[in-house]
């Protein structure tokens, strides 16, 4: 893995399938921490998506030694008044379906015109020298009555796109990459990553 120069710090399946096919126009190798053996506990206790994917780009970038990327990301519910947020994948114990129940239930009497939402994601990218970049992208819709779709993951089957009329676990990985928060974010980022992924290996 001597070659490999940027990781990217997530353990989340659903996560490392999107970013092997958000990142792959860079041309550059990659890795996720679970491929080189790095397991390390960051605490996600920051008070905004960009604390929380900070902590995360820091704590990978130092043990690695690498050029790191992280995101955290969430969903924003007008009605909840922007819950579960920062907190959406500890909205409640289970899996994402308990979760997604859980919002459905606190969502059971609000009329559709009040259902907006949005996906928000903050990527950050550490240097090894723990130099920051950050970018940001985001995606509005919302929530649907009932879940509908197998793609995706987390609150996809409920998140519904008006121009498309299904929710995003219905769309196609191609098109849910063209268009998603994540996606966005890291289109946002890929001027920073092209520049720091064309400089000279050091030493």
């Amino acid at each position: 893995m001597s070659n490999v120069r940027l990781l990217v710090a997530t353990h989340n399946p659903g996560k490392e399938r999107e970013f092997r096919c958000l990142l792959a126009p860079l041309g550059a190798q990659f890795c996720f921490p679970s491929e080189i053996g790095l397991e390390i506990e960051v605490p996600e206790d920051g008070a905004t998506y960009a604390d929380n994917a900070t902590q995360k780009a820091l704590a990978y970038a130092r043990t690695s030694g690498m050029l790191t990327l992280a995101d955290d990301s969430g969903l924003e519910v007008d009605a909840l008044d922007g819950a579960p947020g920062i907190r959406s994948a500890r909205y409640t114990p289970g899996s994402d379906s308990d979760r997604v129940k859980a919002l459905l239930r606190q969502l059971h009497d609000v009329p559709w015109e009040r259902r907006t939402a949005r996906f928000r994601c903050v990527v950050i990218i550490v240097t090894p020298a723990q130099q920051l970049y950050s970018a940001e992208g985001s995606c509005e819709g919302l929530i649907a009555l009932e879940p509908q779709g197998e793609g995706g993951f987390g609150y996809d089957p409920v998140f519904y796109l008006p121009e498309y009329g299904c929710t995003m676990a219905q769309l196609s990985q191609a098109e849910k990459n063209r268009i998603s928060h994540r996606a966005r974010a890291i289109e946002a980022a890929m001027p920073a990553l092209r520049r720091l992924l064309s400089r000279p290996e050091p030493g």
